[in-house]
């Protein structure tokens, strides 16, 4: 028998790396490896990203809870909690909050897409 024990540590917004971009926007890394990466976003009401897009990375935006509005190249796409969209490479795009309530969502990037991205005008 194996005395040892493994105690598995669960990911909170407490223990995950945090950031903050754009006004006032927050970021917590859940999974931050070479390969891929797993991000829990926060955007208040009115806010927004900068248009980019990605060389390599391909990105999955996930809603969690409010209503984000995703410009991806010359269409506009909203997307309600439990709902999701694939953002391919060299896709510019923009998500933004429109509404009155926090939005919040995944993003999930193959390969991390911090390293690639690239701001326009």
């Amino acid at each position: 028998m194996n005395d040892a024990v493994s105690v598995i540590e669960p990911i909170t917004t407490d223990n995950a790396g945090h950031y903050v971009w754009g006004d006032g926007c927050d970021g917590w890394h859940l999974l931050n490896r070479e390969d891929m990466s797993v991000i829990l976003e926060r955007v208040p009401p009115g806010k927004c990203e900068n248009r980019h897009f990605h060389r390599v990375a391909r990105q999955l935006f996930f809603i969690l809870e409010g209503t984000a509005t995703m410009e991806l190249e010359h269409e506009t796409v909203r997307l309600a909690a439990n709902q999701s969209i694939v953002v391919a490479p060299g896709t510019p795009h923009r998500l933004r909050n429109e509404s009155s309530a926090d939005l919040r969502f995944l993003v999930i990037s193959v390969p991390p897409s911090h390293r690639d991205r690239v701001d326009l005008p």
